[in-house]
């Protein structure tokens, strides 16, 4: 029997944020991955190793969690005044799925390091020490995004020590704007309420603030889905029923913020809208063993993704905790007690699995409809390996 050679494509693995992925320079790949489709769709599934029944990923790039199952694909900016183009693919683990939804705001960081190494920003603009603000164009969502990319000798600086919880080594610290995450043209809060009750038949109704900025997002308050906020990963992960009932109250949060039409859509949109509860402030010990004060955070935030509780917070629900936060009568903002002329220029620090976040946001209410001007977050990144990744050339 005649077997297919592997064929070899460039690719750089590193690490964004709490998160780490597969880069790809749009160019790079095999021309028939170059657009949207199948081809390209299942070559990143094999990079990646899904779907893998065994839920290891064990023959691939990816990592087991929603953190580590992820991939770019960069290409000079088709926009005006933005440098580089940034798609983003969340692959499934254990289904031939990857899912282009939604952004992902962790890896973001990296996005900015690897334009510049990649020769995708221009070099007039990159200077010989400094800070280089790369302008990226998030395709996914359609949204600009600036990275603040620390420059030393004309390089990219990745070390440092900044330490962001969640990431055991301290690196650079790159800031990342999220400029104007909602159109005022678009709802942020598509049931144009900040409060709804949310019926989700054979399980309850819950309050629940729904939101899209960053990325779309269900608040819901702990106590009243039975937790603390005080949650790790183990207390929520090893429960099926817990999950499966998360899942439910997803996808009928979905169907009210118009995400989907029908609930059996939810399936097939995985990573987005996200679902997340908050409570007040209470100290707490995070997975590393550290001591939260209660007096070092805001409030409690603990998030889904792709069907588990994050072990750290995802960038982009960050931005839509930063931003409901900055807005009073938000199950974010009651959970915080933030008073009720934080809006302008507001930041919050919340608790999180792995320790704590502070994000601010800068938001305004013109005649009653609610805009987000910026929201900024700390993030770092770290090329953990770059070369070239093989995969069976008859797969795509």
């Amino acid at each position: 029997m005649a077997f297919v050679p592997q064929v070899k494509i460039p690719a750089t693995y590193i690490r964004g944020g709490t998160s780490k992925g597969v880069f790809f320079n749009l160019t790079d790949l095999p021309e028939r991955c170059q657009v949207p489709g199948e081809s390209r769709d299942n070559m990143l599934l094999r990079v990646i190793g899904s779907p893998d029944p065994y839920g290891k990923q064990t023959d691939g790039m990816g990592g087991a969690t929603s953190s580590t199952s992820k991939t770019v694909i960069l290409a000079k900016s088709e926009q005006a005044d933005h440098d580089v183009d940034y798609l983003f693919g969340q692959v499934a683990i254990d289904k031939a799925f990857v899912d282009w939804s939604g952004n992902c705001g962790n890896l973001t960081a990296a996005v900015g390091s690897f334009a510049i190494s990649s020769g995708l920003v221009s070099a007039d603009r990159i200077p010989e020490n400094g800070i280089c603000e790369v302008r990226i164009w998030q395709k996914n969502i359609s949204k600009t995004i600036i990275a603040h990319v620390p420059i030393t000798q004309g390089e990219v600086q990745e070390t440092g020590d900044f330490e962001l919880d969640g990431v055991t080594f301290p690196a650079a610290e790159v800031q990342v704007d999220f400029v104007a995450p909602v159109d005022p043209s678009e709802a942020m809060f598509p049931t144009g309420n900040l409060v709804d009750d949310l019926v989700v038949p054979d399980i309850g109704t819950f309050k629940a603030t729904m939101i899209t900025a960053g990325i779309p997002t269900i608040f819901l308050n702990a106590d009243e889905i039975g937790y603390t906020g005080t949650e790790l990963q183990e207390a929520i992960n090893g429960d099926e029923k817990a999950l499966t009932r998360f899942e439910t109250i997803r996808a009928y949060g979905a169907m009210k913020m118009g995400l989907i039409s029908d609930i059996s859509e939810a399936a097939s949109r995985q990573h987005t809208p996200k679902v997340a509860f908050v409570a007040p402030a209470q100290a707490y010990t995070s997975s590393s063993g550290k001591n939260i004060a209660a007096t070092d955070i805001d409030l409690h935030v603990r998030a889904l993704s792709m069907g588990k509780l994050h072990h750290a917070m995802m960038g982009t629900a960050a931005v839509a905790i930063g931003t409901a936060a900055a807005i009073p009568g938000t199950l974010v903002a009651l959970a915080a007690n933030l008073a009720a002329d934080s809006g302008e220029g507001s930041s919050v620090t919340f608790g999180h699995p792995s320790g704590t976040l502070k994000v601010g946001a800068q938001a305004e209410c013109i005649d009653g409809n609610w805009t987000v001007k910026k929201v900024s977050m700390s993030r770092s990144a770290r090329v953990l390996m770059e070369g070239w990744v093989k995969i069976p050339g008859d797969c795509f």
